[in-house]
């Protein structure tokens, strides 16, 4: 796959073997930002969407002909409907219409349908990674992700899914940056004042 070819957004994938892009050379320009990972939160919220789903259209299916007299099938398809958009479309627009994108220079959060918000922390200017599970996300692999850099309000990252694995990518690619920038800052010659 060409380099251009796996450009999304802006953003490629990591090419390298352990998905871990080589680092450049002191001096070098930095590399081209590299999505790591893009995710929603859990899915488990739209557990009850389900079963509403599933008993409006029993419901429905059962009560088409069978309406009390002073009703007709049209309400009932209607009053169905109305269940329908609000008890389970609209909570499904809500959760994918919230994303997370981690990539090798930030963390990025976006949530909205009409008013889109977005937030980002980035890598190098360092940030706790405090991870919270309690029984509930245990049992379903999730956890809530909390980034703080002592200057900015925390990140809340809500019911990750693989919770774990993104907590150590997150360490890991601050522990990254933060030796890059080092490393470069360090490389830097710091000019004589004038005589």
């Amino acid at each position: 796959m060409s380099q251009a070819a796996a450009t999304i957004e802006g953003m490629s994938q990591p090419t390298s073997i352990g998905g871990r892009p080589p680092a450049p050379a002191p001096g070098m320009p930095a590399p081209p930002e590299l999505r790591i990972a893009r995710f929603r939160p859990h899915a488990h919220r739209l557990f009850w969407s389900a079963v509403v789903l599933i008993a409006v259209c029993g419901a429905t299916g059962w009560l088409w002909g069978n309406v009390p007299r002073p009703f007709e099938n049209w309400m009932l398809v209607a009053a169905a409907s109305v269940i329908v958009l609000l008890l389970v479309l609209l909570p499904f627009v809500s959760w994918w219409s919230h994303l997370y994108t981690i990539t090798t220079r930030r963390v990025m959060e976006r949530r909205g349908i009409v008013r889109v918000r977005r937030r980002e922390l980035e890598h190098v200017r360092g940030y706790t990674v405090h991870l919270r599970r309690g029984p509930l996300q245990r049992m379903w692999g999730t956890g809530t992700l909390t980034l703080s850099n002592g200057v900015e309000a925390q990140m809340k990252l809500r019911n990750v899914p693989m919770a774990v694995l993104v907590h150590e990518t997150l360490v890991d690619q601050v522990e990254v940056s933060q030796i890059l920038a080092h490393r470069d800052a360090a490389s830097i010659p710091i000019a004589a004042p004038p005589a």
